[in-house]
């Protein structure tokens, strides 16, 4: 086997093996401290610049060491593309003849027994549902993994998935009649014979917080743990070191409950009767609250004396439908497991309603139908260093966008990692000449009246100079919605708009036109790969602080106060750099790219703390000065014209 320096040599394995490879000092520099890591057993940060080659950076060591290894990647995509696409051809430079493996959440895998159940009972289903369930009745004839993404017949979010896959709360486990032939099971069986295995953040936390409770573990043991896209991980491991519980999970218990009481107890009537009370009495509790989506403090919440009485008689009703359950334990599987459902949502309702926590954030967020309570720790620092400190192992945590000011600390403080090693690679773009940056001159305050008509006017203006070929990013979606009403009636190019359809198919319809603008807001902002001249411009609406309603941030930023500490330099500014990094980052993905990156904000420079800013993006040339970014990018548009 070839030295990780031999591996990415000029004449080295990857260069005789990948068409168009070109050694990178960065990239090498970055798989050999990865290498030490491994061998020493130590945690390593790294910030990886776009187009440093962080994926092979950590592959080619991964796979040449004897150590078992877990990737984890930011989203499903980045997974697949990760698994499918780069680890086959890093194998087969090196001539690995390692077993790997992909490892995602259950909810993505086919349920056989879910899909018998709701097969034989279509009753409660609409039209719509009984249409993509003939497909993916059709579909589990011939599939080998179940895994839910072979299925293209049907939507990412077709409404029929929750009725053929199973969740933590109604999966039967060893006493599941398809247990031998499940594709969760074979999927992790899979994963623990591998030597190297994909996963993502939210499998990985949710096994880990699994682990904690004692209850067993989804992912096996590694020597080495690498986080790709590692500056999601400090507010996904939040998540999963708290509790939760939403009124979709009683939804789901009752129609499962109504199920049992149709296909399987025929005679007992009190269990359907006494579903659909609780039913009812949680969907009530959702009436107390606005139409449009919302979060809130769930402390503050509990001092209203209709939600005080309403939660009280949820909870009462849970204790009843629980002791009508308990009168048909043993008779019914899926009943059995009902009984565990509402064990679990009467217990982490009662810490949801202990107000006198110290340390976490009780808070509340609406959907149109549902509403769900959390509580969520305000640091997982020292649950982490806890958890990374035995078995000692080999830890990675990259991403393009992790340094604030110039240093690791923010990340570091959040995740307790004082003791790892860091090391920060520019990219080998060439910044300078290949993008410029603009921040308009004469701008408005941000919260001004008048900001939507100079943003809807500069929106035009760039359109126009790029020919459509643009993100117009914002940090809400009520101003996305305003630009994006305005802006139909103003031009004739093709306008797509976040929240039309799904994330995927708005970026075919994107690429497959030649002058559509995108308007997106946080989901746009990260894991998008637009290359060559179907993207020339990204503008910025205003830099994303989090918004001050946030009751988990409002809960930080109260809770650092009292340590003595400043909640804008501490933990508002670092989270808007890292997000302001991850928007510019759509810009220039490829060394060929060219294009122009606008914020319309002037705090950038009348703010002392627009330095910050300014100094952790890519040292694009800068002006004020808008028809100058805009002669760049008509001088974009002429030599793609000579080009092609």
């Amino acid at each position: 086997m070839p030295t990780i320096k031999q591996a990415f040599a000029k004449q080295g394995h990857l260069s005789e093996a990948i068409e168009g490879f070109i050694p990178r000092q960065a990239q090498t520099e970055m798989a050999v401290a990865v290498g030490r890591a491994i061998s020493t057993r130590t945690a390593l940060v790294v910030e990886a610049g776009t187009g440093t080659g962080k994926t092979f950076a950590y592959l080619v060591p991964a796979l040449l060491s004897d150590k078992k290894a877990i990737i984890s990647t930011g989203t499903k995509n980045l997974q697949e593309q990760l698994f499918h696409r780069d680890l086959p051809l890093v194998k087969q430079a090196l001539d690995s003849n390692k077993k790997v493996a992909l490892l995602k959440g259950r909810s993505n895998y086919l349920c056989l027994h879910r899909l018998q159940q709701h097969s034989s009972n279509t009753t409660l289903l609409e039209k719509n549902t009984l249409a993509e369930l003939t497909q993916v009745r059709q579909w589990a004839n011939s599939t080998k993994t179940g895994d839910i993404g072979e299925l293209k017949t049907i939507p990412e979010d077709a409404r029929v998935l929750p009725f053929v896959t199973s969740t933590i709360d109604n999966c039967l486990g060893k006493e599941c009649p398809d247990y031998e032939d499940c594709y969760m099971i074979k999927a992790r069986a899979k994963a623990l014979v591998a030597d190297l295995v994909v996963v993502n953040h939210h499998l990985f936390f949710a096994d880990m917080a699994l682990k904690d409770t004692g209850f067993g573990e989804l992912i096996p043991e590694a020597d080495l743990i690498v986080f790709d896209e590692a500056h999601q991980i400090p507010d996904i491991a939040s998540q999963y070191f708290g509790e939760s519980m939403s009124t979709r999970q009683i939804h789901d218990m009752c129609r499962d409950t109504d199920i049992v009481y149709r296909t399987s107890l025929k005679d007992a009537e009190q269990l359907s009767k006494m579903a659909d009370k609780l039913k009812m009495i949680s969907a009530d509790l959702r009436i107390f609250y606005p139409e449009q989506p919302q979060k809130g403090n769930w402390r503050e919440q509990l001092n209203r004396s209709e939600i005080a009485s309403q939660v009280s008689r949820l909870s009462d009703t849970l204790n009843q439908f629980y002791e009508v359950v308990k009168l048909h334990l043993g008779r019914d599987k899926d009943l059995d497991n009902i009984m565990e459902r509402c064990i679990q949502i009467r217990s982490t309702l009662k810490i949801l309603l202990d107000v006198q926590q110290k340390g976490v954030s009780l808070w509340y967020e609406t959907t149109p139908r549902h509403i769900t309570l959390h509580m969520t720790p305000l640091s997982i620092a020292q649950k982490f260093a806890d958890f990374i400190a035995e078995p000692k192992r080999g830890w990675v945590f990259t991403s393009a966008t992790l340094m604030v000011d110039g240093g690791f600390n923010h990340f570091t403080r959040q995740m307790g990692l004082n003791g790892a090693d860091t090391l920060s690679l520019g990219s080998p773009f060439d910044y300078p000449q290949q993008a410029m940056l603009c921040v308009p001159r004469f701008l408005p305050e941000p919260s001004s009246r008048e900001m939507k008509n100079v943003l809807l006017d500069i929106a035009l203006k760039v359109i126009k100079a790029s020919r459509g070929r643009c993100f117009l990013l914002f940090t809400s979606h009520a101003m996305l919605r305003q630009i994006a009403g305005l802006l139909e009636d103003k031009i004739s190019n093709p306008v797509l708009v976040q929240g039309t359809t799904s994330k995927r198919a708005l970026l075919e319809a994107y690429i497959q036109s030649d002058n559509a603008v995108l308007l997106g807001t946080g989901a746009f902002w990260e894991g998008v790969d637009v290359r060559g001249d179907d993207l020339t411009c990204v503008l910025i609406d205003k830099l994303p602080f989090a918004s001050p309603d946030d009751p988990l941030l409002q809960a930080r930023i109260e809770d650092c106060r009292n340590s003595g500490g400043n909640p804008f330099a501490q933990i508002q500014i670092p989270q808007a750099v890292i997000a302001l990094k991850q928007g510019a980052g759509r810009l220039i993905r490829d060394a060929r790219d060219k294009g122009v990156l606008v914020i319309c904000d002037n705090r950038l420079v009348t703010r002392d703390y627009g330095k910050i800013f300014l100094a952790s993006l890519p040292d694009m040339h800068r002006t004020r000065t808008l028809s100058k970014a805009l002669a760049f990018l008509e001088q974009i548009h002429q030599q793609e014209t000579v080009t092609t």
